[in-house]
């Protein structure tokens, strides 16, 4: 549906203060939406007991732009922490939804990204059951700053984290890096950067899901958002204590990635991702792990494998070797590459 507020075309203070405005927006753009069928308001949501363990995560959003090539901040706050719950095999139960609009965002613009929320809500079988909404002064919020809550249920036996992870195992991506990082730049007009990407932004339930129902012995999941694939592997080796060796041949950048990284002097490895995850599991199943991820991406690939523990001669927890057999140490460099990129 498309909201229209009778007293403008753009977000009022007056829509968070908890008066008319605020009930309107509520009433006609949210609950018919994001609302529960029964349309009851209430400041908790009672959720059914589920057995087994639960999973739970929450994350913000601050993407800028609010829309970008292949999405927008509704879908990517969605998709943002059901990949999260995902990285530990859960199935999502229930979502919340927090809102902090800037006076002076265009309805149009919301009614865009909550139509989007609700799409990305169907697509992964999670009802958004609570929420909040505020709005802040002009000049305050930069349009729109979402967070999102999620609660899953663990259906497995595996303990899928760090820990678990072991000498031997193999090092697999679900696919082609950078893609996000680099659409999120030519979005940006004041860059003067220019590309047909698209971002990768997916969910990453469906192949989790195809991993378990196959029987894999999953040892870790990280999903490759902020600081991309070197911040991902480098916790994961440093959390389980081995060392681990990328063959940088092998991992899977596409030419247009690659060409926008050499030109603005970017590393493609340390690009955000939202659609992709690394995935440790014994090496015994790699070659049926890569079958089930090249059903959903072709590009997915095997990068390393985790050897023994760092030690006084290898002090590194990650390094690449080259297409020449070169080693050197993973460069996770300083600060933040690009700002504001979910």
């Amino acid at each position: 549906m498309t909201w229209s507020n009778g007293d403008g075309d753009a977000i009022q203070l007056g829509h968070g203060g908890g008066g008319r405005l605020s009930q309107q927006l509520i009433r006609e753009l949210l609950l018919p939406a994001l609302g529960t069928s029964d349309g009851v308001l209430h400041d908790a949501a009672l959720l059914p007991a589920q057995p087994g363990r639960l999973a739970f995560t929450t994350d913000s959003y601050v993407v800028r732009p609010l829309i970008f090539p292949g999405g927008d901040i509704g879908r990517l706050a969605v998709l943002g922490s059901i990949n999260d719950l995902a990285m530990a095999g859960a199935i999502p139960v229930a979502l919340s939804l927090g809102l902090i609009l800037e006076e002076g965002l265009p309805i149009a613009t919301l009614n865009t990204v909550v139509a989007s929320i609700q799409r990305a809500a169907v697509e992964c079988g999670v009802a958004v059951v609570t929420g909040d909404t505020k709005v802040v002064e002009r000049g305050k919020g930069d349009g729109l700053f979402i967070n999102t809550s999620a609660v899953g249920r663990v259906d497995h036996n595996l303990c899928i984290h760090p820990p678990a992870v072991m000498a031997g195992d193999a090092v697999l991506v679900s696919g082609d890096l950078g893609r996000h990082g680099v659409a999120i730049l030519a979005a940006r007009d004041h860059l003067g950067f220019r590309t047909t990407l698209r971002s990768d932004l997916a969910s990453l339930l469906p192949p989790v899901q195809a991993l378990l129902a196959a029987g894999l012995e999953l040892h870790c999941l990280r999903d490759l958002t902020r600081g991309g694939l070197a911040s991902a592997i480098d916790e994961i080796a440093t959390s389980a204590g081995w060392a681990i060796e990328l063959q940088e041949p092998a991992i899977p950048v596409g030419a247009e990635v690659s060409g926008a990284c050499q030109l603005l002097g970017l590393d493609p490895l340390a690009m955000a991702n939202e659609g992709r995850m690394v995935v440790v599991l014994p090496q015994s199943q790699a070659e049926e792990a890569l079958t089930l991820l090249r059903q959903v991406e072709s590009s997915a690939a095997q990068i390393g494998t985790v050897l023994t523990a760092a030690s006084p001669n290898n002090p590194w927890p990650v390094q690449l070797r080259s297409e020449l057999g070169v080693l050197r140490p993973l460069d996770l460099g300083q600060g933040e590459q690009l700002p504001r990129i979910c």
